[in-house]
C-alpha cells in the first residue's frame, strides 16, 4: 500500500480558461476558419496588379474585375462596351457602369482620335497605378482622380466673378465650315432647317441647338440642292455613330456634311425649243388640208402645178 505506481498518470490541472491559453493568439477563440493560399510560381502569362485595385474600397466588383481584366490584354484589344458585353455575362448596361467606375477613379481614359478617312474612333486607356505621382510622371496621360473635383468650366459668353474682378470667358472653337448651295432659296433652307430639327428622333444623341441649326442648314441644302433625298441625307448623319455617344454633334455633322458631300449631278443641256405648229387649212385647188400660216396659201402640189404651168 505504501507503494507507488509509477506509470499512473499524474493529477489532473486546471484548465486555463478564456484567451489565457499560451499556444492561443488573442481572438483565436472565435475563428472557425480563414483564407489560405496555395500558390505556385508564374513564369509566364501572367499580369502584375496593385492591391489599390484589387482591394479598392468603394469600387464595385464587377469594376475591380473588368479593371483587372483590361489590364491583362494586350496593347491594341478592342475594349468596348460592345466586345466587353459579347465576352462575359453582364449586360452592357453593368459593363458601361463599371467602365464609368474605374474613370471616376483614374484607372481608365478614354480618348477621342480621327482617323484618316474622317471618322471619330475612341481608345481606351487603361492606367494601372493612377494615384501614383512618380507614375503620373512617366506617363502624363494618366489622370489623378482628384481631377474628377476641379471646378466646372463656364459656357461661352458666362461671367467669372472674383476678388471683385470682372472676366469675359474667351468664344468656344467655331463650328467647321459648311458647303453651301449654289442657289439658297427659302424653301430649300426650310426643308434642310426641318430635316435637322427631326435628327434626334431617329439618333437620340443629335439633339442641335438652334444656333447650330442656322448653321449646318446651308450645308443640307446643299445635299438637296443635287438631287439626293432627305431620307439618303438623314442616313448619311445618322449611320455609322459611335455607340458610346457623340460629345460634339454639331461638329461631327459639320464634318460629314463637307467630307461626303456627293458629286453634282450630270449637265443635261436643254432642248431646242420646237417650232409653232401653224393652223390647219385646207388648199383653195384641191381642196388638201395642210398647215399654214398664210391664209391664201396653196398645198406643196398645187404650187408644183402652178410653178410648171407658168
Amino acid at each position: 500500500m505504501g507503494t507507488q505506481n509509477p506509470s499512473a498518470p499524474p493529477h489532473a490541472q486546471a484548465r486555463l480558461a478564456g484567451d489565457n491559453h499560451p499556444n492561443r493568439r488573442p481572438g483565436a477563440a472565435h475563428r472557425t476558419g480563414g483564407l489560405q493560399h496555395d500558390n505556385a510560381r508564374h513564369t509566364t502569362r501572367f499580369t502584375v496588379v496593385g492591391n489599390h485595385l484589387a482591394q479598392h474600397p468603394h469600387l464595385s466588383l464587377l469594376a475591380i474585375g473588368l479593371g483587372l481584366h483590361l489590364q491583362s490584354l494586350p496593347q491594341g484589344a478592342p475594349a468596348d462596351i460592345k466586345t466587353l458585353a459579347a465576352r462575359f455575362p453582364e449586360g452592357a448596361t453593368r459593363i458601361a457602369a463599371a467602365l464609368r467606375e474605374l474613370e471616376a477613379h483614374g484607372y481608365l481614359r478614354r480618348e477621342r482620335h480621327r482617323t484618316p478617312s474622317g471618322r471619330i474612333v475612341t481608345r481606351t486607356v487603361s492606367c494601372n497605378q493612377p494615384t501614383a505621382g512618380r507614375h503620373r510622371a512617366q506617363t502624363p496621360g494618366c489622370p489623378d482622380p482628384r481631377a474628377a473635383e476641379a471646378p466646372r468650366r463656364p459656357e461661352t459668353g458666362e461671367v467669372l466673378r472674383s476678388a471683385g474682378k470682372r472676366e469675359e470667358r474667351s468664344p468656344r472653337k467655331p463650328l467647321p465650315a459648311v458647303p453651301s448651295p449654289a442657289y439658297p432659296a427659302p424653301a430649300l433652307l426650310r426643308a434642310a432647317t426641318d430635316l435637322l430639327a427631326d435628327l434626334h428622333r431617329h439618333a437620340s444623341g443629335l439633339l442641335l441647338s438652334a444656333r447650330e441649326t442656322a448653321h449646318l442648314a446651308p450645308g443640307v441644302a446643299a445635299w438637296l440642292e443635287r438631287d439626293v433625298t432627305p431620307a439618303a441625307v438623314r442616313r448619311a448623319l445618322t449611320d455609322d455613330l459611335p455607340p458610346e455617344g457623340v460629345r460634339h454633334p454639331a461638329a461631327l455633322l459639320a464634318h460629314r456634311l463637307a467630307d461626303r458631300l456627293p458629286a453634282p449631278p450630270p449637265f443635261r443641256a436643254p432642248a431646242a425649243p420646237q417650232p409653232p405648229l401653224h393652223p390647219m387649212r385646207n388648199c383653195d385647188g384641191c381642196d388638201r388640208g395642210f398647215r399654214s400660216s398664210d391664209p391664201a396659201a396653196r398645198c406643196r402640189d398645187c404650187r408644183s402645178g402652178l410653178r410648171e404651168a407658168a
